[in-house]
């Protein structure tokens, strides 16, 4: 069933389609005629005399004739303009230096005053015959002669007067004339940067000049950043960018001068001046960062389907300047009457719509506000020109206040004294300013608090890493203080402050994290973060910084491992919803990790105390590893307690006097109980790391035990039985090879400590297990190769009992050797495997040789000399005679053997 509407109603639907799509139509052609236009003028040559691009939305003006063009092409021509320049101007020059003295003075300023004045005169009528190129030529020269004049008034009028003082008032009237000159013939592109490159000078030549103070240096380099940051903002759009630069050199330059001054201070009266310099500066930049425009929005294309938008102007609620708002059509906005592009009137903005000077759009290489787009996205952004000079303003606060109360406080807490000040302007930074502002100043802050931190990390540094001279020198003795303990020469009396400092700090992160905006939510995790790690090292610098005794250390420093390990093992403690392996717990874990080891160490200064930490740092970490959640915290507690309890082990038996081999056998006890542990506890997150960490402690055993022999070769067995116990787990079967090997070390170490030589001691424990293992091997897998399963070991027993048979001169080893040959060749042969026959059959064959060789010598010596040839010769003919037949016979050896397995 089909609810059409009524003819009528539908034709006024469809034409006022049409009428949207038709003034849609208009907006993409008046915005594509821009657009050409634009694109046109930057591949053309830039050429900024002539007449700007009409604006989008203005409609075609009338086209003028176009007028005379220099002939050249632009290339040639501007390389030969230039050059033209340059030897006019080194012309000039060399008259000014070296001819002068050829004429009077009135015929000096006659000649140059004439050429100067044609100089300058000329770009006008350059510029009215559209020579833009020559014009500029022309008028660099002229501005070059304008300083010579500067320099010829100097010696020919007054040449007594001061060099500096009279370069401060040319160079202001210098910078004044061109000003002038450019403004006058706004189509020249050089003097009025020039201008303001020039005004750069005056002031601070003038401060120069008359000898002044860093501090009137300092006023005068200010008072040039206020003038560039009023041309940067008022100025034209040609020589903003020079301004902005020239603010930001002259102003840092006033701002790390006045900072220096502030810090040489001794008292307040004498940082009070520098203070008042910094507030002026931290004025003007809060003043530029106030005036700077947003950065203009991102246009978006309007989804399909919608009815086009256009921007007005409507006030920024940051800025308070103007920012786009998306209207709907207007009728102004009709096609033109050709279907083609809009009337001056169809896209001509309302009086409404007329965007307001400060929002920062305008049209490339003009000033004139930019035409109208399609909808912005968002509000106009900020501007980083306002962000960098809102933080400028903020370290300029800081320097002024902290400069002027640091003479007043010790020298321990000058650092405070910054970062409290810090703190206080993040407190009276509000919602409410600019978005720009508010970041530029909580950017400030925020580098003074850095700076704070980094300045307290040393102590923190020295705490953690000085026990660690105690390796060398284990239980000599418990210091009185721990600052002796820490093995440090550095001073002290700076570091107390050093724990109020980082608190601070911490205290700022957790604050900036439980901020209820968007920003603050993206960062809370990580202010939490670092607000835990911040805490821990003030926590544990403190004993440094405040001249602990050692007892009251070690007891401080096992509290901050108990503190932070609970928090990584139930993150809830800390009152916030954290899972097990979120940041914070992984952040707390680390922090105890660190303190466990550094206490530790410290630890090592006294027998009482080792035996008393690690006693209860062994137990702390087991609970953590039984009580935690979570794919890290568990397993990393349990290696820690496995590492704990050997070294508490090793402790006890040092204390009791035991050798080192035979504190081996009592460090054994760890891997035992760790693989007893690991068997009952199979599949948990824990199993593996306790294994690895108990295969660590036996090799610190066998380490231990490896200078007597005899106690080495009984921790190799006992480790191979550790072992051959693991691999009785079905998911443990390879721990059985390592087994095997932990056996056959034992039997060798046991057998070179009876100084036992017979190398089939050494082979036949290495043989039988790996007979055995082929032996089963086969059984298992009837298709193995025999190289395989018995070629290893076979060869293991064959080859040093060969060499051994070789230089044996008894008759014993070749007799035993060579039946064991045979057995092994005629087993091979019955069986139908290629590796024994072949090994056995090759060792008897050598063994035979080696018998044999005497004889053979003895009987070939008795012989004339004339048979062994004869003999090889019947041996040749015989061969080469039956030598199908031998190939035969070749062919089937290797078909048989290659049928054996």
């Amino acid at each position: 069933m089909e609810n059409a509407p009524p003819p009528a109603e539908e034709l006024v639907i469809l034409d006022r389609e049409l009428g949207h799509i038709e003034a849609r139509r208009a907006q993409l052609l008046a915005r594509r005629a821009w657009l050409l236009s634009v694109m046109q003028q930057a591949a053309a040559p830039q050429n900024p005399f002539s007449p700007p691009a009409p604006a989008f939305g203005a409609g075609h003006a009338p086209q003028n004739p176009r007028a005379p063009r220099d002939a050249s092409p632009r290339s040639a021509q501007n390389v030969l303009l230039t050059l033209g320049g340059i030897l006019l101007t080194i012309a000039a020059v060399a008259f000014a230096l070296v001819s002068w003295g050829h004429m009077g003075i009135g015929g000096r300023a006659a000649v140059l005053g004439a050429v100067t004045a044609l100089a300058l005169a000329a770009p006008v009528l350059l510029l009215r015959r559209g020579l833009v190129s020559t014009a500029e030529s022309v008028a660099a020269l002229g501005l070059a002669l304008t300083v010579l004049d500067a320099y010829a008034v100097h010696r020919v009028a007054a040449p007594d007067t001061d060099g500096l003082a009279y370069t401060a008032i040319s160079s202001a009237a210098l910078a004044a004339l061109w000003a002038a000159y450019g403004l006058g013939f706004g189509r020249l592109r050089l003097p009025l940067p020039a201008a303001l490159i020039t005004a750069q000078f005056p002031l601070v030549l003038w401060a120069l000049a008359v000898g002044a103070g860093p501090l009137t240096l300092t006023w005068a380099l200010l008072a040039t950043a206020a003038f560039d940051v009023a041309v940067a903002l008022w100025g034209t759009g040609r020589v903003r960018p020079l301004a902005c630069a020239g603010a930001w050199l002259t102003g840092a330059g006033a701002l790390l001068s006045a900072g220096a001054m502030s810090l040489a201070a001794d008292t307040s009266s004498d940082a009070l001046r520098p203070g008042v310099l910094l507030l002026a500066i931290a004025a003007l930049a809060l003043f530029a960062a106030w005036r700077t425009p947003a950065r203009a929005p991102q246009p978006a294309a309007p989804a399909a389907g919608e009815t086009p938008t256009r921007q007005t102007a409507t006030p920024s609620p940051e800025s308070g300047t103007p920012a786009p708002h998306p209207t709907a059509p207007t009728p102004h906005e009709a096609p033109a009457p050709d279907g083609h592009a809009p009337s001056p009137r169809a896209v001509a903005p309302t009086q409404h719509e007329a965007p307001s000077p400060g929002t920062g759009a305008s049209y490339p290489d003009s000033g004139a506000p930019a035409p109208h787009g399609p909808a912005p996205s968002q509000a106009a952004g900020w501007s980083s020109h306002a962000v960098a000079s809102s933080a400028v303003a903020g370290l300029a606060v800081l320097a002024a206040v902290g400069g002027v109360l640091r003479p007043a406080v010790p020298g321990a807490w000058a650092v405070p004294v910054y970062v409290l000040c810090a703190v206080a302007l993040l407190a009276v930074v509000r919602a409410g300013l600019p978005r720009a502002m508010a970041l530029g100043l909580a950017g400030s802050s925020g580098a003074v608090l850095a700076a704070g931190t980094l300045w307290a990390l040393p102590p923190v540094a020295v705490s953690l890493l000085g026990p660690a001279a105690w390796v060398e020198r284990p239980w000599s003795g418990a210091p009185a203080g721990v600052r002796a303990a820490l093995s440090s020469e550095a001073p002290w009396s700076w570091t107390a402050t050093a724990p109020l400092v980082l608190l601070t700090v911490a205290a700022v992160a957790v604050a900036a994290g439980r901020r209820p905006t968007a920003p603050g939510s993206a960062w809370r995790t990580p202010a939490a973060c670092a607000a835990l790690a911040l805490a821990w090292a003030a926590a544990y610098a403190t004993p440094a910084a405040l001249g602990f005794g050692y007892p009251a250390a070690v007891t401080l420093y096992v509290l901050l491992t108990a503190a932070p390990l609970s928090l990584a093992v139930r993150p809830a403690l800390t009152g916030a919803a954290t899972a097990p392996g979120a940041p914070l717990a992984l952040t707390a874990l680390a922090c105890a990790l660190a303190s466990a080891v550094s206490v530790s160490l410290l630890s090592l200064a006294a027998q009482t105390a080792t035996l008393a930490v690690l006693g209860v740092l062994l137990p702390l970490f087991g609970a953590a590893a039984v009580l935690a959640k979570g794919s890290v915290t568990p397993p990393v507690a349990a290696v820690a307690a496995v590492v704990y309890a050997t070294g508490l082990t090793g402790a006890v038996a040092a204390s009791c006097a035991l050798a080192p081999h035979q504190a081996a056998l009592a460090v054994l006890a760890v891997p035992t109980a760790v693989a007893a542990l690991a068997a009952r506890i199979r599949g948990h997150i824990t199993a593996l790391p306790l294994e690895v960490a108990g295969a660590g402690a036996g090799l610190l055993a066998i380490g231990l035990a490896a200078g007597h022999a005899p106690v080495l070769a009984l921790v190799l067995a006992l480790c191979g039985v550790i072992a051959a116990g693991t691999a009785v787990r079905a998911d443990r079967r390879p721990v059985g090879y390592a087994a095997a090997v932990f056996f056959v070390l034992a039997t060798w170490v046991r057998l070179g400590a009876s100084d036992v030589v017979t190398p089939e001691a050494y082979t036949l424990p290495v043989t039988v297990p790996a007979l055995v293992t082929g032996v089963l091997r086969r059984r298992r897998d009837p298709a193995a190769s025999s190289w395989t399963a018995y070629g290893p070991g076979l060869a293991a027993t064959l080859l040093p009992s060969l060499i051994a048979a070789w230089g044996d001169q008894h008759w014993l080893r070749p007799l035993l050797l060579g039946a064991a040959a045979l057995a092994l060749t005629l087993t091979g042969a019955r069986h139908r495997l290629q590796a024994p026959l072949v090994l056995g059959s090759a060792a008897l064959a050598l063994v035979a040789l080696h018998e044999l060789a005497p004889y053979v010598v003895q009987v070939v010596g008795a012989l004339p000399r004339w048979l062994p040839p004869a003999v090889a010769g019947l041996l040749l003919l015989a061969v080469g005679a039956t030598y199908e037949q031998r190939l035969r016979d070749a062919r089937r050896l290797r078909e048989t053997l290659g049928r054996m397995r």
